[in-house]
């Protein structure tokens, strides 16, 4: 029983930085319908800049946690410009080739200018935790609960606030909202600044836990995907279920089974609850396809 609780301790961690990254990328989704394969890039940046300014510029923990933030969604808004933007109109496969294309830019120019060496964030919560037979890190509590808030706080900013209800309002009907008056193109700037100043806090969360790369934002970005499938394309709450039961699955199968072989038991619950829902969990059918 005890290692059961332990697991669904780790897998609810994970689960809660999972939620994290794929709500800005289902967010994204949402409005451009055009998968944003270097969201995971962008991940594992808003890390390196975390790394920098705790390591090189003497930041605390938190300060660098937040211009980590800040400086990613900055990033976020010049991707869509650069990346997004210009292709928004075009046809097939081009989007995805312009997304494929940031991915592969960002990733190798990290291992350019900072080398493919693995880094750590020291750990500024090292107390461990015990309780119910539950070995608990403080920084792990910290990832829960910081995410928890986060996903509450973006709930009320999309169904309480002005600018939240716009970004709603586009990812429902954009052209509907063009004829009202919302201007698209700021709209999807914020909301691209939104996804990836997210993706830099999961990772500046996790950053004191797990080693740094240039190449753990593939990982990650894949797994946010496989959870915005899961969860059904374009569905908040299904990003927020859909992150808890991969982290669960991961966590309970590599405790139970192999640590080895847990982003297998992730990626074969996707393959299991596709065959039964193929919309995904939360996800709509769409009529005439």
């Amino acid at each position: 029983m005890e290692l059961f609780l332990q697991q669904v301790f780790n897998g609810v961690m994970l689960g809660s930085t999972y939620a994290i990254v794929a709500l800005g990328l289902t967010m994204v989704f949402g409005i451009l319908h055009v998968p944003n394969f270097a969201h995971g890039q962008m991940y594992m940046l808003g890390a390196y800049v975390c790394f920098f300014l705790v390591t090189i510029f003497g930041f605390a923990y938190w300060p660098a946690l937040a211009v980590s933030a800040i400086v990613l969604a900055l990033a976020g808004v010049v991707l869509e410009f650069l990346v997004f933007k210009p292709v928004r109109n075009a046809g097939g496969i081009t989007p995805f080739i312009s997304a494929l294309g940031a991915l592969i830019i960002l990733e190798n120019a990290v291992v350019v200018l900072w080398g493919p060496e693995d880094h750590r964030i020291p750990n500024p919560y090292p107390g461990i935790i015990d309780a119910l037979g539950i070995t608990m890190s403080t920084q792990r509590l910290l990832v829960i609960g910081v995410a928890m808030g986060l996903i509450v706080l973006l709930q009320i900013f999309i169904k309480r606030t002005t600018l939240g209800s716009t970004i709603e309002a586009v990812a429902q009907n954009k052209e509907g909202a063009t004829l009202v008056g919302i201007n698209v193109n700021k709209v999807s700037s914020l909301t691209f600044a939104i996804s990836t100043g997210l993706a830099a806090v999961a990772a500046c969360l996790v950053a004191p836990i797990f080693m740094i790369s240039p190449s753990m934002g593939s990982l990650v970005g894949m797994k946010a995907f496989v959870i915005v499938i899961l969860g059904g394309l374009g569905s908040i709450p299904g990003a927020i279920v859909g992150g808890l039961i991969l982290g669960l699955i991961e966590a309970i199968g590599g405790g139970y089974f192999s640590a080895a072989y847990k982003d297998v038991f992730g990626f074969g619950a996707l393959v299991l609850i596709l065959a039964i829902r193929p919309t995904g969990l939360f996800g709509k059918e769409i009529k005439g396809r």
